[in-house]
């Protein structure tokens, strides 16, 4: 049975959401889930201006579309409730005008009083009108960031390449057809897993749920009860993760982090400080329909300290999204994380939380650089020698995602096979989330740092059809 639908053995009674899943356009944010007819919303948060519209929740998924989907031109969402009232309202920011992404009409907030001023004479920045979009590119990898020349600090970070999915919508799609497919691979004796992987690991998320509703419709039976009766082991296993809306999957990814005897502090290291404010709080709502407890609740209860309080305030998601980077504010920054850290004895951890969880990324890289140029070293050096244990690994993972995405998800992946044995819930929850995303940079940055493919890992640390599954979503052809 499937664990993230209701009324299964163990998991709390819950409604069985759709969600729109990644999509290249604008990667890591989730979108309105679509429920079910005659089930009751939930309060996600609306979708931020820029993000594609969905269909209305009474107009049931379109049949055999005849412009193909996903571009057809559905409309707008209406009456999904906002956030819910126990959770601080967010002011989701408006949209910059002709980017379709959002720009935060809030900017930073001000210092405290021990902030150290402006110093006369210290070198001022060229201001820039070049913005950056974070969605689209990464600040330069930390390479790139030592060897740069910081006899002058200015300017922002300049804007990368495109990110690169490596599953992307089908185009045509008929879900009757992969229903068909899907039905006709596991009727009978023996189970057809080429059909199966070349269906499922072709479609996004949500093309996914909308074959899982029409296989419904048509046949009457749940397509997750039928894969996982069908099949097994980490094949099945990954499977399930396919078929599960986003949102719900990392909700239980969450849960079972901090669930029972100890912690998987790394599990919540990879989801909490990667993960954008709209997502942060899509992820919250659906954790609370599905336990019936709140995250930000059960992250307090779970870890202890700084480390306890970085959690508490990446939960929160109200890091500012404003893709214009203020020099003047970084250089203060900078300043600011160097009298807390180097130069007192002791450290104040309070001042690294609030620049670390506040600043956009693209502020976050300016603070970095102008940490170097004021002291000569790296920012992560310095993390190195003023933490230790949980709240240094969340403040580098940080460090390392706000310069270069892939590769920390690059250093996840090869950390998961690398040694005895593989921790494939790792690999699998790497895989399925950012195949739509940047799997096909994170492969890149995965050949560049340690000399080998990601597929040679994959193929020499996996086996059977786990393995041509999960190479099928890396976009190697499955003969």
């Amino acid at each position: 049975m499937n664990p993230y639908q209701q009324g299964q053995s163990g998991y709390p009674q819950q409604q069985y959401l759709h969600n729109i899943g990644f999509g290249n356009a604008a990667p890591q944010s989730f979108g309105n889930p679509m429920p079910m007819p005659g089930l009751p919303t939930m309060g996600y948060p609306q979708p931020q201006p820029g993000y594609p519209g969905y269909p209305q929740a009474n107009s049931g998924y379109p049949s055999q579309p005849s412009s193909g989907y996903p571009n057809q031109n559905y409309p707008t969402s209406q009456g999904y409730p906002t956030t819910a009232q126990s959770y601080p309202s967010q002011n989701y920011p408006a949209a910059q005008a002709g980017s379709g992404y959002p720009q935060s009409t809030q900017g930073y907030a001000q210092p405290s009083q021990n902030y150290p001023q402006p110093v006369q004479g210290y070198p001022h920045s060229v201001q820039s009108n070049q913005q950056q979009n974070h969605y689209q590119g990464y600040p330069p990898s930390q390479s790139q960031a030592q060897t740069q020349a910081y006899s002058v600090s200015s300017g922002p970070v300049p804007t990368m390449s495109k990110s690169k999915p490596t599953v992307v919508p089908a185009n045509p799609f008929d879900p009757r057809d992969d229903a068909a497919v899907l039905r006709k691979a596991m009727k009978g004796f023996g189970t057809d897993e080429k059909s199966i992987i070349k269906v499922l690991t072709r479609r996004s998320n949500e093309q996914r749920l909308r074959i899982a509703f029409e296989f419904k419709t048509l046949y009457g039976k749940d397509l997750v009860s039928d894969l996982k009766s069908e099949t097994s082991g980490r094949f099945e296993d990954l499977l399930v993760a396919l078929m599960t809306p986003l949102p719900q999957f990392y909700a239980k990814e969450l849960h079972d982090a901090t669930a029972g005897i100890g912690t998987d502090e790394d599990v919540l290291i990879e989801v909490m400080c990667t993960m954008s404010n709209h997502e942060i709080q899509v992820i919250k709502q659906a954790y609370t329909a599905m336990y019936g407890t709140f995250l930000e609740d059960d992250l307090r209860g779970d870890t202890s300290g700084n480390f306890k309080r970085l959690m508490t305030s990446l939960c929160v998601g109200n890091r500012s999204e404003d893709f214009h980077v203020d020099q003047e504010r970084a250089r203060e920054d900078a300043r600011s994380l160097l009298q807390a850290g180097e130069l007192r004895l002791g450290t104040d951890e309070s001042i690294f939380n609030a620049v670390l969880c506040s600043r956009s990324f693209q502020q976050l890289a300016a603070v970095f650089q102008e940490y170097h140029y004021l002291t000569g070293h790296d920012i992560d050096d310095a993390i190195k020698s003023e933490f230790s244990g949980d709240i240094e690994k969340a403040m580098r993972a940080i460090v390392k995602v706000v310069r270069n995405k892939p590769l920390f998800f690059a250093e996840r992946l090869h950390k998961s096979m690398k040694g005895l044995g593989t921790n494939d819930r790792q690999l699998i929850r790497i895989m399925v989330t950012r195949c739509e995303v940047d799997l096909g940079d994170i492969a890149d940055m995965f050949q560049n740092k340690y000399g080998e493919t990601l597929q040679s890992w994959i193929e020499g640390d996996c086996s059977g059809h786990y393995k041509k599954c999960l190479l099928s979503l890396l976009g190697v052809a499955y003969a």
